[in-house]
This record gives structure tokens, sequence and C-alpha cells, in this order.
């Protein structure tokens, strides 16, 4: 039976990934409970099992001392030396005394500590796995759904995705499989609880990082994202080589990476900018589709006054202001966008420079592109002009 025991703790060691140190010392600890609950439970004892043979031993521990005062813990230095002469004051001594019948009890009465030490021991190396883990993407398959939560099978443990981290309009039916943003890992006294999301910013861009070859080796950096899940996103991306047009690698050919990622959030419409280090260059970018005729700065009040074609005005505010909205949270900047009739200029001659950089000629006329790679990124948008 003890080979029987050892391999058993083998198997679950190689099924759980529990390892088997943890395992032995669990039924330690449970056979000790079990020798002091039937045999004494003031005696100084230990429980050993051998990691080759399963061999279960229990060991009485004496201190030796000059004059006995408890025979449970104590033993006299005369009675000691007649184990071992070498033996002296302080030392403990070590003997074997197992009874005839202390397996089957054993057996009996350790069975569910047994069971509660390996299940703790699976919770916590399930809770290890995911909790190094926050903040990465996962796939799950959909088991079911109450009538707010809905439940995703990870494989070795079930996570939740909560109505806040759903998206609008999006049905999660048993068996569909879904990619997810870990969260947060909890623990709790029922084990590991792992919360996910399909609305959090960090999918897309872990979405971007999966699809794109580019992003994954660090030659095109995301700068930042903004996000209203399953509607529209806006994304922010910069080269760190001259030769690499980032827009284009996230783009994909005839637009198939992003695509990739459109369906996997059921339709998101997805803008892709370039960044810029100059806050009024990276301002009109990220208000594409709509073109820029120029962008004043007030670094104080971090305030963008963004001046438009009059045609181009519903369109850079977007339907209920959401590209104007999408907008200020990529760049960071409060933006405030007018018309170019709306506009009054105290200063003419400031207003012709401003026209001029922007390449506006006097008449008002300007062919000014909000992002180099636009025409990819018109492939998924749609200009809309509400």
């Amino acid at each position: 039976m003890n080979a029987e025991l050892i391999q058993a703790l083998k198997d679950i060691e190689r099924e759980k990934g529990i390892s088997m140190d943890t395992l032995i010392e669990a039924l330690e600890a449970a056979m000790l409970s079990a020798y002091k609950r039937n045999f004494g439970s003031l005696q100084n004892v230990s429980v050993h099992i051998d990691r080759e043979t399963g061999d279960i031993k229990v060991y009485s521990q004496k201190t030796v001392v000059e004059e006995v005062t408890d025979p449970r813990t104590e033993i006299s230095l005369e009675e000691a030396r007649k184990i071992d002469p070498r033996l002296n004051p302080g030392d403990v001594v070590r003997r074997e005394v197992t009874p005839r019948e202390f397996g089957r009890i054993a057996a009996q009465t350790a069975k569910q500590v047994v069971v509660q030490r390996i299940r703790e021991a699976e919770r916590g190396v399930i809770y290890e796995e995911f909790a190094s883990r926050e903040g990465d993407i996962i796939t799950g398959i959909v088991r079911r759904s109450d009538q707010r939560n809905v439940y995703i099978d990870l494989g070795r443990t079930e996570a939740i995705l909560t109505p806040a981290e759903q998206m609008p309009g999006e049905e999660y039916r048993p068996g569909d499989r879904i990619k997810t943003y870990i969260v947060e890992v909890k623990k709790t006294t029922k084990g590991p609880q792992i919360i996910l999301s399909r609305t959090h910013p960090g999918l897309l861009k872990r979405l971007f990082e999966l699809e794109v070859p580019e992003i994954h080796e660090g030659i095109v950096e995301i700068k930042a994202v903004a996000r209203e899940a399953g509607s529209r996103s806006k994304i922010a991306v910069h080269s760190r080589h001259e030769d690499v047009d980032p827009v284009g690698a996230c783009v994909g050919p005839k637009g198939s990476r992003v695509q990739a990622i459109v369906n996997e959030l059921k339709g998101e419409k997805i803008d892709i900018v370039r960044w810029s280090p100059d806050p009024s260059q990276f301002v009109a970018n990220a208000l594409s589709p709509a073109k820029v005729l120029a962008v004043m700065i007030n670094e104080e009040e971090k305030i963008a006054q963004v001046v438009v074609p009059d045609y181009q005005l519903s369109l850079a505010i977007g339907k209920e202001g959401q590209n104007a909205r999408l907008a200020a949270k990529l760049t960071g900047w409060k933006i405030d966008i007018k018309s170019e009739s709306q506009v009054e200029f105290v200063d003419d001659e400031e207003y012709d420079r401003l026209m001029q950089e922007e390449g506006v000629a006097e008449d008002g006329t300007g062919d000014y592109e909000a992002d180099d790679g636009a025409e990819g990124e018109l492939e998924i948008t749609e200009n809309e002009e509400s």
C-alpha cells in the first residue's frame, strides 16, 4: 500500500501541478493530528513519510534531563545513555513509537484533512499562475451566465465577466471562445477570483501586440489608447525606425491586421493615428479622420484650440461628440473645436501666420492631412458627417 501511496502522490503532482513535497507535508500533518487524537495529545511526537518507500513512522521526541518532571516529554540522563552513551542534558532523544494499528486509523482520520490541504495547495498554484498574468490577455470559453455575470472557463479554473466589463450589445453564448483581459486576481476563502474584461483599453493594446509583429518586436510602440467599448476606439502609435510606417504596420496588408481585431471586438471601429511629441501635431492627428487647419496650444491650462474647415466641423466633433471626446482622452488635452468661420482673431497677422504654417492659402483652402497614414486608417473608419 505504501508504494501505491507514493505513486498516487506522483500522479497528483503531475496532473494538478502540486509539488510532491507539499503533498507529503500535508499527509504528515494530517497523520500527526490523527495520532494525537487517538494515542495521546500531550506527547511530543512527529510523523515521517519516507519519500522513496512510502513507509509511515511515528517518532517520540524527549529532552534529556537530570531529573524527569514530565515523562511524556522528558527522559532521564541515565535512561538516555542506555540508548546512546554520548547523550548529554539538553539533547533530544528520538525513538520510533509507531502503533501497530496506526496505518488503519491514519487512513480513516487523515483523508478529509489531506483532501483539504491538497485543495488549498491547488488553489495556491492557480492563484500564483493567474496573479502573475494580471494585465495580460487570455482566451476562454463561455460556460454559463446568470442575470448579471458571465462565467468563462480558463481551463484550470473559472473566471467572471461582470456587467461593468461586458461590451454593450455583445451576446455571450455557451461554447463561444472569446479573448478577455485579466483585470484583477483576488484571494478568497473559496479560492482565487479572477475578474475579466472586454471593455478595458488594455484589451485593445494586447490584441494589437498579438496581431502586429512590429509591436511585439518593439519596432512600433503603442503610445496611447482611448476606447469606448463596442463603439469606437483610437490608438496612437510611433515607430522607432524611420523606414517603418507605424500606421501601415498596424493596418496590415489590405487592412487584414486591424480587421482581425475589429472582428474580435464585434465590429468596434478603430482609428489608428500617428503619435507626435509635438502636442499640436498630436492633437491634429488624434482628430482624424477630420482635417485640421490649425491648433493653438495653451500649455498652462492644457487646452488645445482647434480650427477646422466649416464642412469638417461635424466630422471633427463626431456623433454625440465621440470623435472629440476620444481625441481628448488619447492626447490628455482638453480640445476646443471651432470652424473657420467661428474663429475671431484679434491679431490678423497671427491668423495669417498660423494658416501659412498649416499650408492654408489666403483664400482659406488647404490640403492638410492629420495623419500620414490616414489612407490606411480610413479603410476601417466611417467618415460620417454626424
